[in-house]
């Protein structure tokens, strides 16, 4: 090892260990943590100390004292909330990010990270069938994914109404109507909020929770102006998309700007089997994704899509005499996202596309479909019960009667600590929410889950009988 590296060895190396010794954990891991971060309050925080500590010990605290407070996140048994896991090459590669400490925003400091990233971009484009034009930015997540679509279409909808965003602001500005399906993920009426947008009027959807392209056409006829409609791929608890095509060609008449929420859907896209759902998504204007979720990289790494280049540099960008251009490239990384600084997140995204390939990629979104179906299909064999929405994707929601059993079921899953599945609320009934992200979930997990459910059930009923 070279004298450079010296000081780094030791704490690598125990870094290196502890991570091993956690991964190992996992396929018996009880999936929750099992202190609060109160009960850890005592071995973290207190007076800084006035000595300091040698790095390899710092880390050794660190590993011991955390564990009893870590979730079991990546374990193939968590279908809570829409988080994912990791992949091997893509946790390796984020280890070198870390260890290679560039500021990856500038193309001409950073060519390695530029290069990497820009082929990522180029991939997803092509594994998605987007727009091969469009510009790909990597942000911190799906929320600032779209978030940074959302700013460019405000750009672009003011310029085209002959206002000058840049130098007068908001005060005074056209309003941009903005519409969005009545089962959004709070995210975007966040971004809206973000961008002194306002809340977005709701469209109406249907069951399953998609909108509708009739009362979407019904809403933008009542006014004219500029306008931004959302669509969603990926609807938190059904897992439905909206009808890309219906509502797209709908949004084009009015002259809107369409931005697609595909924080976990949108990789329904890699999949031939799944064209139906993700038809028509490719002629919108903007998409924004967490590779996280779904292609399964770490945290953190959103990625924004934006058709139209001038608007998302114009809002995102700034000309500054100190920040070195790179005059043979396509721009700078930071001209795309809402950050000067960053790590190369796209870097991991890298690795994950090319380890799996388009063909890996398909059969891992693919497998996360067909086990969050199983899971549904053997459920609802049980007696009492009820798979809420038909499984097209990666999301089941169950009921158990009752608020008040499925409210039971769901404490006594988490208990229980086999799986780990959250507790949510969808068509005014309490549900019991699987979503199945993780690369690492398998058939065993899949019957671990069905177990865990159905025995948290018949304990529910016991009691109450």
């Amino acid at each position: 090892m070279s004298a450079g590296a010296e000081p780094y060895s030791a704490a690598l190396s125990a870094a290196a260990g502890h991570a091993a010794d956690w991964l190992g954990s996992l396929p018996g891991r009880h999936v929750g943590p099992g202190v609060t971060a109160h009960d850890l309050a005592k071995d973290f925080g207190g007076p800084l100390p006035d000595g300091g500590m040698p790095a390899a010990d710092v880390v050794d605290y660190l590993a011991a004292k955390a564990e009893p407070g870590l979730m079991a996140m990546p374990s193939g048994r968590f279908f809570g909330w829409v988080i994912g896991g990791t992949l091997p090459a893509a946790l390796a590669a984020d280890w070198l990010v870390s260890a290679w400490d560039q500021n990856s925003g500038m193309r001409y400091a950073t060519p390695a990270i530029a290069a990497i990233e820009e082929a990522a971009g180029n991939w997803l484009l092509q594994l998605l069938g987007l727009p091969e034009e469009a510009d790909v930015g990597f942000t911190t997540g799906a929320t600032m994914a779209n978030f940074t679509g959302m700013a460019a279409a405000r750009w672009r909808l003011m310029t085209d109404a002959g206002w000058d965003l840049d130098r007068e602001g908001l005060s005074g500005a056209p309003r941009i109507r903005c519409f969005a399906g009545q089962e959004r993920h709070e995210t975007i009426d966040l971004g809206l909020r973000y961008l002194g947008l306002g809340r977005p009027t709701a469209v109406a959807a249907d069951d399953r929770g998609r909108l509708i392209p009739a009362e979407l056409d019904r809403l933008l006829s009542e006014d004219t102006g500029p306008a931004l409609v959302f669509l969603q791929a990926g609807n938190l608890h059904s897992g439905a998309f909206d009808p890309f095509a219906d509502a797209i060609r709908v949004a084009r008449r009015h002259g809107a700007w369409v931005h697609i929420d595909g924080a976990f859907g949108l990789w329904a896209a890699a999949v031939p089997e799944f064209a139906s759902l993700t038809e028509g998504m490719e002629a919108a204007d903007s998409w924004g994704t967490d590779a996280h979720k779904t292609l399964n990289v770490p945290y953190d790494c959103g990625i924004s899509i934006v058709r139209d280049s001038v608007a998302l540099r114009s809002a995102m960008g700034l000309t500054t005499s100190y920040l070195v251009p790179d005059a043979e490239g396509p721009g700078d990384p930071f001209q795309k996202v809402p950050e000067l600084s960053r790590r190369g997140r796209g870097v991991p995204v890298w690795a994950a596309l090319r380890s799996l390939g388009r063909e890996g990629v398909a059969a891992q979104v693919r497998g996360l479909a067909e086990a969050a179906s199983l899971i549904a299909e053997r459920l609802d064999q049980v007696e009492g019960i009820e798979v809420l929405n038909p499984v097209d994707y990666t999301q089941v929601s169950l009921a158990f009667g009752d608020d008040a059993t499925t409210r039971a079921v769901t404490a006594r899953v988490i208990e229980d600590g086999k799986v780990w599945m959250s507790g949510s609320r969808w068509k005014g009934r309490d549900v019991l929410r699987v979503s199945v992200s993780n690369w690492s979930t398998d058939t065993d997990d899949v019957g671990t889950a069905v177990d865990a459910v159905s025995s948290a059930f018949a304990a529910v009923r016991s009691q109450s009988g």
